[in-house]
């Protein structure tokens, strides 16, 4: 089975009668099936604050740290930006002295002959594994049923129809990576559950990751105004 990582966001949480000052939170579950917290997720902000975040973030650029604690005692790990333009990005993720993690490359879809966005995950002194977002045959069908989708859109929006404003529905995002003829993580869209299949695997880099997938999906975390 493996580890399995989770982000997820906990609106309205409480610490000692104040409001507590994370949020965005990672539960790793184990073998033994014990569900804990290992991480508190926050952004890492640049000069100028939220605006420079949000304006930086259009282009691919993503930061921010994983905390071992709600004081901020202790750094996990912190996901920086490389580079970013033309549709790829490469994050690194480092640890708390500033070893490096593992690096991850994001290359979006339709950018040279990919269909499908490709994410390549690194750890030192370990194989490439590649993973894409989707199955074909699956994204064949949403793009067939797209015209439908947005055709009921519309007329749920001139009917006054509630609780379909939301958009279309979102397209395949389930992702397997493969190395070396194994299949060391997968995420699962389905609860949003990175699945980390290798045992060698630093369970930081798989915490890094499903923060750092999230951060491209739907309503992103580190999208916020606030």
């Amino acid at each position: 089975m493996g580890n399995v990582l989770t982000m997820r966001t906990l609106r309205n949480r409480v610490r000692e009668g104040s409001p507590a000052p994370f949020m965005d939170v990672v539960y790793l579950s184990d073998e033994s099936g014990t569900t804990q917290v290992v991480a508190y997720v926050e952004r890492e902000l640049p000069p100028g604050g939220i605006p420079a975040y949000r304006a930086a973030r259009r282009s691919g650029a993503r930061s921010f740290v994983l905390w071992a604690d709600e004081d901020r005692r202790e750094r996990l790990a912190t996901v920086v930006t490389l580079s970013a333009s033309g549709g790829v990005a490469t994050f690194q993720a480092l640890g708390a002295h500033g070893e490096l993690i593992g690096t991850f490359v994001r290359k979006k879809a339709l950018r040279g002959r990919g269909l499908r966005t490709r994410w390549t995950v690194t750890q030192p002194g370990g194989p490439k594994a590649v993973g894409f977002k989707g199955r074909i045959l699956w994204w064949c069908v949403w793009w067939l049923s797209l015209p439908m989708q947005v055709l009921i859109l519309v007329i749920s929006v001139f009917d006054g129809v509630p609780g379909n404003e939301g958009g279309v529905g979102r397209g395949p995002r389930r992702i397997r990576w493969r190395a070396g003829g194994q299949m060391p993580l997968e995420f699962r869209s389905g609860g949003d559950k990175l699945h980390v299949h290798a045992p060698g695997m630093d369970w930081r880099l798989g915490a890094a990751l499903v923060v750092l997938l999230r951060t491209f999906s739907a309503g992103a975390w580190d999208a916020r105004k606030k």
